[in-house]
């Protein structure tokens, strides 16, 4: 269950600011979209706050968020939670998502690796996840939940979003360059472009 609130508006920094809690995590959050790659990020998996710390800078996002999960059973529910809560306040901020882009892919080289990430803002969930990464850990993070923070952020975004590693051998290196990417898919699919104005990028009405 949540609440919270939500502005959007020619002028104003579009922002979400709300609570998630369940039985499995308790999570606040405050997201600023035109932001300048600042974070506050806690969930109890240093790893994982690690790759939301880079989401951000790279897309250049403000972020605040706090989540106390239920780690003593697992790391699934917060990591899943944290991508539906994440994925949440892009949803609320972005509005009634006039005048954006709505898509947005980058390519993403880091070292030796190369990621790939594609978003659409569509109001349809859907995912593709291939990280390429087959041992258990990365840092503290189990890698398996990749998938699962991806899979809940579109979920919560209602959104398409799909992020492969092409190649690499760091699994270091796979995991991040794919936050990297996508970061900075979602930049380009929130921007207002000005050719657009308002008008809602969809031929149905509505997204």
């Amino acid at each position: 269950m949540s609440t919270g609130k939500k502005t959007s508006s020619k002028t104003a920094k579009r922002t979400a600011e709300f609570a998630r809690n369940t039985t499995e995590t308790r999570i606040s959050i405050r997201l600023v979209i035109e932001g300048s790659g600042q974070y506050k990020v806690s969930t109890g998996i240093r790893f994982f706050d690690h790759m939301l710390e880079l989401f951000t800078r790279h897309g250049a996002f403000d972020l605040n968020l706090q989540c106390a999960g239920d780690l003593d059973v697992d790391q699934h529910h917060t990591v899943e939670d944290v991508g539906i809560a994440l994925g949440e306040a892009f949803d609320r901020a972005l509005g009634d998502k006039r005048g954006i882009l709505r898509a947005g892919y980058f390519v993403m080289p880091m070292d030796e690796t190369l990621a790939i990430a594609a978003v659409d803002l569509s109001g349809r969930t859907a995912y593709a996840v291939d990280t390429q990464v087959h041992t258990r850990l990365v840092g503290d993070l189990q890698t398996e939940l990749v998938t699962d923070f991806f899979e809940g952020f579109a979920r919560g975004a209602r959104a398409n979003v799909h992020v492969k590693t092409m190649y690499g051998r760091s699994n270091h290196h796979k995991i991040e360059a794919i936050f990297k990417a996508f970061a900075r898919a979602l930049r380009v699919a929130c921007s207002k472009d000005k050719q657009l104005g308002e008008m809602l990028p969809s031929t149905k009405g509505l997204l």
